[in-house]
């Protein structure tokens, strides 16, 4: 781990593992996607547009054309679907809610599902993110803490603006038992068994994610008791109670066929909503603060809009941060929220001259396409000036893919980036945070690219 030489005082290479000259061999690669798969890209990833390389499973093509891009997952996206490795990680962590389910199931919950994510539906919410962040502010100065991990607070925050828009009433129990639940979950959930790897039937056990049963039967029984609850509720009292996502997934119904969803797929649905919204916003938030610990000039740029635009009317707030939402998107830019998109071909294709096979798994690795020497100019330097005025109008629609795009583009992004725009401007508007001497910021990817050992910062209240 290192970083390369800076110019002058204003550049910043955020810190990631330096590309590997050549492809490990099949042993070492699979330690290497257990530990962290940031590790096992080569330089040829980021300076190559397709790089094919044969595994034990499949023929593996990582693409970075953005012609291939596009063909992969709107042209021709019927032709690929979600490999069967994502899908045995995903569905036993996630059941047959949203991310994972296929074909006409996928079409049924994606119709059904839009109408609560639209823009002017996602700005219901910005009372209930402005109210999270503003209790954070008061317990950080009320407890006058000197250093603290950053990561595990935001954590706990978006966590509560889950627990607030889904839930109105809570989750139904108490909440440090539901933070060490989702620990649990998010260090097992997604994690690559070398058994996942070499085929091995779905029916063998897997030793690494043992202990996510219990806490998926945990989340199962509460997430069943509180559906159980508030229908019951409806039934005695119609049109009364809470109009939160949980009400709105209960009402929802497919515009072409008028079908609801079961409360087995309410309750897969809720849980993909915090897993995917959860984990994701919470290090977008901690990425974006790190950032900006090591820019004292866009530091104080967020610090003066903040103090500018946050009090002023709600309505609108978030779109009136256009130098804090830079920062988020360029934090998810160098650090996604979804490092890799796989699927596998369901008949042959051509990707950028490149012959793909039926059976063959194409990858799209938004961590590699986000650094491409080829598609991005001095890559892994954090430039938010990337996403303001004519520049954010020149970046390929193509290139950029913190949330996926076409058909399965993650239907939370506005939700996402509305709350980590929202809470970024809120605490650097209160704080000033410093990285400690001496600490080692690595990124990991689990799931989620995350900060190994959490991001210790020093918290001072800003005067």
């Amino acid at each position: 781990m290192s970083l390369p030489d800076v110019e002058s005082p204003a550049e910043f290479f955020p810190p990631v593992p330096l590309p590997r000259a050549d492809s490990m061999g099949l042993f070492a690669l699979l330690r290497t996607l257990k530990d962290n798969p940031l590790e096992a890209w080569t330089r040829s990833h980021f300076e190559e547009l397709v790089v094919t390389r044969r595994l034990v499973f499949a023929e593996v093509h990582v693409v970075s054309d953005p012609s291939a891009v596009r063909r992969v997952l709107l042209d021709n996206a019927d032709n690929y679907r979600k490999d069967s490795l994502q899908r045995r990680m995903l569905s036993a962590a996630l059941g047959s809610g949203i991310l994972t389910a296929e074909a006409d199931e996928w079409r049924h919950q994606r119709r059904t599902l839009a109408p609560l994510f639209t823009p002017r539906a996602v700005r219901g919410f910005v009372p209930a993110m402005a109210c999270a962040a503003n209790r954070l502010v008061e317990r950080w100065r009320r407890n006058r803490m000197g250093v603290l991990d950053v990561a595990a607070e935001v954590t706990d925050l978006t966590l509560e603006v889950l627990e607030s828009t889904i839930f109105s009433d809570g989750f139904g129990c108490d909440r440090d038992q539901v933070h060490a639940a989702m620990k649990i979950y998010f260090d097992t959930i997604g994690r690559i068994d070398p058994f996942d790897l070499l085929g091995v039937p779905s029916f063998i056990p897997r030793i690494s994610r043992l202990r996510q049963h219990s806490t998926l039967r945990f989340f199962d029984d509460s997430i069943d008791a509180i559906i159980r609850s508030r229908r019951s509720r409806r039934a005695d009292t119609p049109g009364d109670g809470p109009t939160d996502i949980l009400s709105l997934l209960l009402t929802a119904r497919d515009p072409e066929t008028g079908q609801g969803m079961s409360d087995a797929l309410v309750r897969a649905n809720v849980l993909t909503f915090i897993a995917a919204g959860h984990e994701t916003t919470a290090n977008a938030i901690t990425w974006s603060l790190f950032l900006l610990t090591q820019s004292p000039q866009w530091r104080e740029r967020v610090a003066a809009e903040a103090q500018r635009e946050i009090g002023r009317e709600v309505e609108g707030v978030t779109e009136r941060l256009l130098d804090t939402r830079a920062v988020v998107e360029e934090a998810m830019r160098l650090y996604p929220p979804s490092v890799a998109i796989s699927r596998a071909a369901r008949a042959p294709d051509d990707l950028a001259g490149t012959s793909v096979r039926r059976g063959g798994v194409v990858v799209i690795a938004p961590y590699v396409l986000h650094r491409h020497c080829l598609l991005w100019e001095r890559p892994n330097m954090f430039d938010p000036n990337r996403f303001l005025g004519d520049a954010r109008q020149r970046i390929g629609r193509y290139i950029y893919l913190p949330f996926g795009t076409g058909p399965r583009s993650c239907i939370g992004s506005t939700f996402a980036l509305q709350q980590a725009t929202l809470v970024v401007a809120t605490i650097v508007r209160n704080f000033e945070l410093e990285l400690p001497f001496g600490v080692v910021v690595r990124p990991v990817h689990k799931v989620t690219l995350r900060p190994a050992g959490g991001m210790p910062m020093a918290i001072k209240c800003r005067s």
